[in-house]
C-alpha cells in the first residue's frame, strides 16, 4: 500500500486498498453492502454514518474501544495523530503489539484509516458505550468497594450533584471545575475525591467507574488485556458425567409436562400465555419447580412439541384455545435421548425469549407469563452465543461462575454491559446447566462439537451417545415393590416398565413403584399375569419378591372376571353373583343397569362410565371388544396441529458470500465519479467536505463553502463551524448573525476565508 498524504480521506484510502481488503471490509460490516452503494465514494460516507458506525462497534472488545477511545481524545476525529502518539498515550496499560493488533482490525473495518498516521470518523464517539475520555484518561485501580466508600461518606448537597449527572449526561458544566474555586463547594471536593473528573475550567464529567457503582453494576472492564474467567478446573469426564445426568432429568422433566398437557391441557390467556393459576397448578401436577418448569414450556414450545390451539378432544366448549401437546411430540418420543437433546439444546441457543423472567414483574407491575409475548428478546440468542464463546475459548474442563464470566462476556461486548452483570449471566449458566450444555461451569464436549458450526448436528448427536451412559436392560425390584433404575433403560424396555409401574422418583437413576392400580392398568392392555411375572423375572437383577408375585397374582385372578361390552355397554360376569353385587351398588344407580341373563347386564351408558364407577366402588372390571379380547379404553390424549412455525423461532438472514462481495467491489472499481459543478468548482467529496469541516471547527476558522439550497439554488457563504454531527454541520453565519444547520451532502466546496 502507498504512504498516505496527510488529511486523505476515507473515499481516497478505500480506493487504494486492495479488492480483497474491500471484500473483508464489506463482510465485517454487512449494511455497508446492503444495497450496495453506487460507488468508492458513497461507500466512504456510508462506513461513516452514525447507525453504521455503531452497528461496526457493537461487536468490538474493550481493548479495540480503548485505542478508538484514545484516538478521540487525540483530536483523530479532526486531525490526522500519528501512530506512535497513540502507543505513548496507551503505554503502560497494554503491550505495543497488543495495541497495533488492535488498531490494523479497526482499519479492517474502516473504523480508522491512515497508516503511519491515523483518522476516524466524526461519529467515532457514537460507538462508545461510555464519553470519550472515560476509560483512557480515567484511573482503573480503584475498586468498587473503594468507591462505594467513598460515597457512603457524601454529604447531600454532593450526592444530590453525582445523582444529577448520573440521570442525565455525564457532563456539566460549573465555573466550580476552575482554579482558585472555593474549596468547600461540592464540585471541589469531589474533584479532589476522584469522584468527579476536570475536563475543562467550566466542565467536569463523572468517571465511568463510579456511575457504574452508584447504579449497582459491576465495574468494568478496566484493563486493556482479557480477564482470566477461570475459577475451578474439573477433568472434562466429570464435566461431561454431570451434563449427561442433566440431561436425562431434562428428558424425564419433557415427557412428564408432555404427559400432563396430554390429560390435561391448560387454557391460554387472551393476551396470551399461561396465567399465574394456571402456572401454580401445572407445577403442582408435574412436580417441576417453577423456574425450571418455565424453562421447560419455553423450549418445549420453540421446538415444536406443544403449541396452542383447539386440542382434540376439545376440554373446553370451543370457544378458547389451549396449551397441549403437537404431533411431533409423538415423534419426539421415539427419538434416541442424544437426538432429543441436540433439539432442545440447539432450539434455546435461537431462543429469542428470556425464560428466566417468567414470575417476576415487569415495568408496568404485573408478572411476565410464560409463552407470552412479553418475554421476547433479540438479544438473547446473542447473549447465549456470548457465553458459550467465552467458555469455548477456555481449556477443557475449566469453569466460571456468574462473576467472573460476566466480567468476560462484558469485556468481550463492552456495549452490551447493562445485560451482561452477574445476575443475568448466572440466569443463563443456571438454564445451560439444566439443558446439559455446560457441566460444573465448564463446557461440555458435545457443545463444543454443537456450537463449532452449523452442520454439525449429527456431529454433536454422536458426541452426545458417546457421553450418556449406556441403556441398561435391567433393573432392581425392592421388597417394598419398588423398581430402582441406576440408568437408562433401553427404550421398548422402558415403554413397557411405564405401562405396568408409576414412577416415584425421577433422576439419573429412577424409582418405579408397582401398585394395585399399576398392575391391573397392565393388565387392561391385553397382559397376562403369566407375562407380567416373567418380565419381572428377566430383567430384575434382583429376585423377585414374593410380595410382587402374590400381587400380581391377587390383581389377574379379580381382573376381567366382570366383562363391560357395547350396548350402549354390557357387563358379562361368569360369577352371577358378582353380577348381583354390582348392579346392587348405590353408585350404579345412574348407569340403569339390567339384567337380561344371569351371567349378562346392559346398560345405556357409556363404557367408560361403567368402568369408572364399578372401579369406583372397588372391584376389577375389564373392557372387551366384540370378540371377546380386553381392549384398553384410557384416553390417549389431546393434541394440537403442529405449528409450521416454530413459536419465537426466527431464523436470521445470511448475509451475502464471498463471490456476492467480490462483484460488488468489481462494480465500485468501474464506477468513475464525475465531476459535478457547483458554486465553487468541482463538487468536494462529502467525505472530504466533513474533515475539512472539522478541521476548521478544531481550529476555529472560518471558511466559504459552495452551498446549493432545497430548492437548488447554488450560492456561496462564509461561516465558522462549530460542530459536526450526524450528517450536519452546524456553523455560525454572519451574513444572518444566527447559528445555522447544513446539510453535508449539499456542500460542494470548502475553502479557508484566508484562501478565499
Amino acid at each position: 500500500m502507498t504512504k498516505h498524504t496527510p488529511g486523505m480521506p476515507l473515499g481516497a484510502w478505500l480506493a487504494e486498498l486492495p479488492d480483497e481488503r474491500l471484500i473483508r471490509l464489506l463482510e465485517l460490516r454487512p449494511d455497508l453492502a446492503q444495497p450496495p452503494p453506487g460507488s468508492i465514494s458513497a461507500l466512504a460516507a456510508r462506513a461513516q454514518a452514525r447507525q453504521s458506525v455503531k452497528a461496526a462497534t457493537d461487536e468490538l472488545d474493550f481493548l479495540r474501544l480503548a485505542v478508538l477511545d484514545a484516538l478521540l481524545v487525540l483530536h483523530a476525529d479532526t486531525t490526522e495523530v500519528p501512530v506512535t502518539k497513540l502507543v505513548e498515550l496507551v503505554e503502560g496499560r497494554a503491550p505495543a503489539a497488543v495495541v497495533l493488533e488492535a488498531l490494523d482490525d479497526l482499519r479492517l473495518r474502516a473504523l480508522a484509516w491512515g497508516d503511519t498516521s491515523v483518522r476516524v470518523s466524526a461519529e467515532a464517539a457514537a460507538g462508545l458505550p461510555w464519553y470519550p475520555g472515560q476509560v483512557i484518561l480515567e484511573d482503573p485501580t480503584r475498586t468498587a468497594d473503594e468507591i462505594a466508600a467513598m460515597l457512603a461518606e457524601l454529604d447531600d448537597a454532593q450526592r444530590d450533584l453525582l445523582e444529577r449527572l448520573l440521570d442525565g449526561s455525564p457532563v456539566g458544566r460549573t465555573r466550580d471545575a476552575a482554579p482558585g474555586a472555593p474549596a468547600d463547594r461540592p464540585v471541589p471536593r469531589l474533584l479532589a475525591a476522584g469522584l468527579l473528573r476536570q475536563v475543562d475550567d467550566e466542565t467536569v464529567i463523572l468517571p465511568r467507574q463510579v456511575g457504574q457503582v452508584m447504579r449497582g453494576e459491576e465495574p468494568g472492564p478496566l484493563h486493556l488485556v482479557a480477564p482470566e474467567p477461570t475459577v475451578a478446573t474439573n477433568p472434562i469426564s466429570n464435566v461431561d458425567a454431570v451434563a449427561a445426568g442433566a440431561v436425562i432429568d431434562l428428558m424425564r422433566d419433557i415427557d412428564v409436562l408432555l404427559e400432563t398437557l396430554s390429560g390435561t391441557p391448560i387454557p391460554e390467556l387472551r393476551s396470551g400465555g399461561l396465567g399465574v393459576r394456571d402456572m401454580k397448578r401445572l407445577t403442582k401436577l408435574t412436580g417441576i419447580g417453577e423456574p425450571r418448569l418455565g424453562l421447560t414450556l419455553e423450549v418445549s414450545a420453540a421446538s415444536g412439541l406443544i403449541a396452542s390451539g383447539i386440542p382434540d378432544p376439545d376440554p373446553g366448549d370451543g370457544s378458547g384455545t389451549f396449551w397441549a401437546p403437537t404431533v411431533a411430540a409423538d415423534r419426539f418420543a421415539e427419538m434416541s435421548l442424544a437426538e432429543r437433546w441436540q433439539l432442545i439444546a440447539g432450539t434455546w441457543l435461537g431462543l429469542p425469549a428470556r425464560p428466566s423472567l417468567i414470575g417476576h414483574r415487569g415495568p408496568d407491575g404485573k408478572p411476565y407469563a410464560a409463552l407470552s409475548d412479553a418475554l421476547y428478546s433479540t438479544a438473547a440468542p446473542l447473549d447465549r452465543r456470548l457465553l458459550l464463546s467465552v467458555l469455548a475459548s477456555m481449556p477443557e474442563g475449566a469453569g466460571v461462575d456468574a462473576t467472573s464470566a460476566s466480567r468476560a462476556m462484558i469485556w468481550r461486548r463492552p456495549r452490551w454491559a447493562v445485560r451482561l452483570q452477574p445476575e443475568p449471566v448466572g440466569q443463563l449458566l443456571e438454564e445451560a446447566h439444566a439443558l446439559g450444555l455446560i457441566g460444573r461451569g465448564a463446557l461440555t464436549t458435545p457443545t463444543r462439537v454443537l456450537i463449532d458450526g452449523d452442520d454439525t448436528a449429527d456431529a454433536a448427536i454422536a458426541a452426545m451417545t458417546k457421553v450418556l451412559p449406556a441403556p441398561i436392560d435391567y433393573f432392581l425390584v425392592q421388597a417394598d415393590l419398588t423398581v430402582v433404575v441406576p440408568g437408562p433403560l433401553e427404550r421398548d424396555l422402558a415403554d413397557e416398565l411405564a405401562s405396568l409401574a408409576t414412577v416415584e422418583s425421577a433422576g439419573a437413576a429412577m424409582v418405579y413403584r408397582v401398585s394395585e392400580q399399576s398392575i391391573r392398568h397392565a393388565l387392561d392392555t391385553g397382559r397376562t399375569a403369566g407375562a407380567l411375572h416373567t418380565f419381572f423375572a428377566k430383567h430384575s437383577k434382583t429376585p423377585v419378591p414374593q410380595g410382587l408375585t402374590y400381587l400380581i397374582d391377587d390383581v389377574a385372578r379379580r381382573h376381567g372376571q366382570l366383562r363391560i361390552g357395547m350396548a350402549s355397554s354390557f357387563i358379562r360376569c361368569d360369577d352371577p353373583s358378582l353380577l348381583t353385587q354390582a348392579m346392587a351398588l348405590p353408585s350404579a344407580a345412574p348407569l340403569e343397569l339390567r339384567l337380561v341373563a344371569p351371567t349378562v347386564a346392559v346398560s345405556q351408558a357409556a363404557i367408560s362410565d361403567v368402568l369408572e364407577v364399578l372401579r369406583g366402588a372397588g372391584l376389577a372390571p375389564a373392557a372387551e371388544d366384540s370378540s371377546g379380547a380386553i381392549v384398553d379404553l384410557r384416553s390417549r390424549g389431546a393434541r394440537v396441529p403442529t405449528p409450521q412455525h416454530r413459536r419465537f423461532f426466527r431464523p436470521l438472514p445470511g448475509g451475502p458470500n464471498h463471490d456476492t462481495l467480490a462483484a460488488v467491489v468489481s462494480m465500485l472499481r468501474k464506477v468513475v465519479a464525475l465531476p459535478v459543478p457547483s458554486a465553487g468548482g468541482d463538487r468536494v467529496d462529502p467525505a472530504r467536505a466533513m474533515a475539512l469541516l472539522q478541521q476548521a471547527a478544531y481550529h476555529q476558522a472560518s471558511v466559504v463553502i459552495g452551498y446549493i439550497d432545497p430548492a437548488g439554488v447554488a450560492t456561496q457563504r462564509v461561516v465558522s463551524p462549530i460542530s459536526v454531527r450526524g450528517g450536519q454541520l452546524m456553523a455560525f453565519d454572519p451574513a444572518s448573525g444566527r447559528v445555522r444547520d447544513f446539510a453535508i451532502h449539499r456542500v460542494t466546496s470548502v475553502v479557508s476565508a484566508e484562501d478565499g
